[in-house]
């Protein structure tokens, strides 16, 4: 993007949000926006999902499907959708239709996509020329009547040939199928061949078929063989073993000890334990006796196989036992070697009848014809493109090139991160969003310079937890606290249940810093006293249980009469007393002398310079709260929170005092003189006597500082009567040099 492109188209530029940023106001601003420098651009780069926005409409803006819209994917759209509109203020409107004879056929993408959109509206059967994202947005509809939709994949409609839709049919169910654009299953060129593969495959397999040696019993005799095998097997081990050593012949035998010790329980439990009991008794004899008794949990399986051994034989050996192994080997190979079998569903004769058939090729063809169309499928996909971007793309612009959405007065206009209206301590916050990244939060939100609450929110209707974070920016911080509960409704008007987990402290007002010193004071006075309260009462309780373990070691002295004497109260110590009065004494006069001195001298002041005074000290202890709250408050700035998002705010977006006024609505309550039920009423004479008593502490007040000595009712207090003083001496010097003068 070339700096001199700059120059070639006249921007208008407006202040938004104390900052210059340019103006888009029309279809040709946008036509332009290649040209605009993107130093000039409020955001670079916004992510894709978690916005007031259509999420689809923003992913069909992401040219390079990364999650992130960047300046040039925004110019990419705005170039292409200024070219194949003919009236390019049709973005302005924001609206969810168009009329197709607006789209600018002269341009390639405008061709296809006028012819896109002509095919859509005779495929849904809509008469007139305008096209609007509902007709849109269910593609099934629009490929329902189809027969062929671009996407290479076939159903049972694509053909009239009976055999074609059976075969068709058969490998569907045979591998899976896949979804075709009309929403009926069907199946690809790679799922034909399978399918043809797997029924030439079936028929070689089924035609190379190994006879069953035992009949229809065969599957059940080799079941029960393999799991006969390893324990027969242990079997004749034990039996060798004992043949070596007979004296161990009882140690390798059932051990009487382990049925003894389960022998009072339930026995069906214990398959397990008795299962590994030998398979029968052992006897020093390399053979198994066929007519021996059997473990019982191995029972079962014996007997099936012992019903294909010779009735004749009576007891088999090892070598027996393999042999019997060795007649089904060739048969396992076989069944192991099964090929094709997801189409032994259908039978062998229905399998060789498609074999027979042979559509193959045809069924090939019929995908090879629909794959052909896929150009003017994807055409119609961007219709789909065309409308949403027509419909949300000048409103992004709002929120990407200026936030202009953000400052603007309307209140019913909100930008596409404001995710809805926290409610909270009789105040609603309109400035909310949700939280992407809390990490990130945790880092950059004092940065912001705001009253930040961030918020858990839960509700029935959606599945899990939601976090977001609300400013404050009116008011006073009230009963803000972690673990108030509030509510929160979302743009669409669900209502969450929100639970502070986090408060972000910085000045909400300059009204609210000046308060805030005495309200820290207040609160480090009440946290001492709370803190010396429990210090005396663990102390006091500690005391009091050590005296209550102590008392019954104490010697009770007694009466004569036996009776228990309570032990004599201390001597009363005057001088322990004596010196604490003396403390309370100086403390006293130390407060009296300070509060003395401190009368005296405003006293001798002017009533309207006791009030200066005042107000001296009640801005010496506010006015740097003050000060420095209002150098916060205007350096709010919502660009830390954007970027905890995932967000590249690239110029100034502050809060200044006026707009946060904006963000936060208090409540509003109508002039009404209502009785409280639970109030006392005071008799009037009791108002009376209050009125008048404070008519006549104030006529005091103001007499004593000599208010009223202009009209000569002078205060009797000598500080106020210094120039009578004055005067009075300088009389009694004039009578003194009289005789001097004769």
């Amino acid at each position: 993007m070339a700096k001199d492109k700059s120059k070639k188209y006249k921007w208008e530029f407006v202040s938004v949000g104390g900052a210059s940023r340019v103006k888009i106001s029309k279809g040709e601003d946008i036509a332009h926006l290649d040209e605009l420098d993107p130093k000039m651009w409020t955001v670079l780069s916004c992510p894709v999902s978690g916005l007031e926005i259509d999420e689809k409409s923003l992913k069909y803006m992401d040219c390079d499907g990364d999650g992130k819209l960047r300046i040039n994917d925004v110019v990419a759209v705005a170039k292409w959708i200024t070219a194949i509109l003919k009236d390019k203020d049709i973005l302005l409107k924001g609206a969810d239709s168009v009329d197709i004879e607006q789209i600018n056929t002269n341009d390639a993408n405008g061709a296809k996509l006028y012819a896109a959109a002509k095919q859509i509206l005779e495929n849904l059967g809509k008469e007139g020329s305008v096209i609007s994202i509902a007709d849109t947005a269910d593609m099934t509809a629009i490929f329902a009547k189809t027969r062929f939709n671009g996407d290479g994949i076939i159903t049972e409609a694509s053909s009239d040939n009976e055999q074609d839709k059976a075969a068709i049919v058969a490998a569907v169910a045979s591998t899976g199928g896949v979804a075709d654009k009309s929403g009926a299953q069907g199946v690809n060129a790679d799922q034909i061949e399978a399918f043809y593969k797997d029924l030439a495959d079936y028929v070689a397999w089924n035609e190379a078929a190994v006879e069953a040696p035992f009949g229809a019993d065969t599957d059940g005799v080799i079941a029960a063989y393999n799991a006969l095998d390893a324990k027969v097997k242990d079997y004749f081990m034990r039996a060798e073993l004992a043949a070596f050593s007979p004296d161990s012949t009882a140690s390798l035998d059932v051990q009487t000890s382990r049925i003894e010790s389960i022998s009072a329980e339930n026995l069906v439990g214990k398959t397990d334990e008795i299962g590994a009991y030998p398979l029968a008794r052992i006897t020093g004899k390399a053979e198994l006796d066929l007519s021996a008794p059997i473990n019982p949990v191995w029972a079962a399986q014996f007997n099936a196989v012992k019903a294909v051994i010779e009735p004749t034989v009576k007891s088999i050996t090892l070598a027996d036992w393999s042999a019997i192994g060795a007649k089904f080997a060739a048969y396992i190979a076989w069944k192991g070697a099964k090929a094709g079998a997801s189409v032994e569903q259908f039978g062998i004769d229905a399998v060789k009848a498609f074999i027979e058939q042979d559509r193959k090729a045809a069924l090939l063809e019929l995908v090879a014809q629909d794959a052909a169309l896929k150009e003017k499928s994807d055409n119609i996909e961007m219709v789909d493109r065309f409308i949403h971007i027509v419909r949300d793309f000048y409103r992004l612009l709002k929120n990407f090139v200026t936030l202009h959405d953000f400052y603007t007065k309307k209140r019913d206009v909100k930008a596409i991160f404001q995710s809805g209206v926290l409610i909270v301590d009789q105040r609603a916050c309109r400035f909310c969003m949700k939280v992407s990244d809390m990490a990130k939060h945790n880092a950059s939100a004092a940065t912001s310079g705001m009253y930040l609450l961030y918020c858990d929110c839960t509700t029935k209707s959606v599945p899990g937890k939601l976090q977001i974070v609300a400013a404050i920016t009116v008011g006073d911080i009230g009963n803000l606290i972690v673990g108030k509960n509030a509510v929160y409704y979302d743009n669409a008007g669900v209502e969450w249940d929100a639970v502070i987990t986090k408060i972000v402290d910085n000045p909400i007002s300059v009204a609210q810093a000046f308060w805030s010193p005495y309200r820290r004071m207040a609160t480090a006075v009440e946290n001492l006293i709370n803190k010396s309260a429990a210090e005396k009462d663990a102390k006091m309780m500690s005391k009091a249980t050590a005296s209550i373990n102590a008392a019954p070691t104490a010697a009770t002295a007694t009466a004569p009469d036996g009776k228990p004497v309570a032990p004599a109260a201390p001597p009363f110590d005057i001088a322990k007393f004596a010196g604490i009065f003396a403390a309370i004494g100086v403390a006293v006069g130390l407060v009296g002398s300070m509060l003395t001195s401190i009368f005296e001298n405003l006293i001798k002041l002017s009533w309207w310079q006791v009030i200066l005074v005042f107000v001296g000290i009640l801005l010496l202890i506010s006015g740097p709260a003050m000060v420095l709250a209002w150098m916060k408050l205007r350096r709010r700035n919502i660009a830390p929170l954007l970027n905890a998002n995932g967000w590249a705010v690239n110029a100034n977006s502050k809060i200044s005092i006026p707009f946060g006024e904006t963000l936060t609505d208090l409540p509003k309550y109508p002039k009404l003189k209502l009785k409280d039920p639970y109030k006392k009423k005071m008799p009037a004479w009791k108002k009376v006597v209050i009125i008048l008593g404070a008519i006549v502490v104030l006529f005091v007040a103001l007499w004593l500082t000599n208010v009223f000595s202009f009209v000569n009712l002078n205060s009797p207090l000598k500080c106020y009567n210094t120039t009578e003083q004055v005067a009075t001496k300088g009389v009694a010097s004039d009578t003194i040099t009289a005789p001097n003068a004769e």
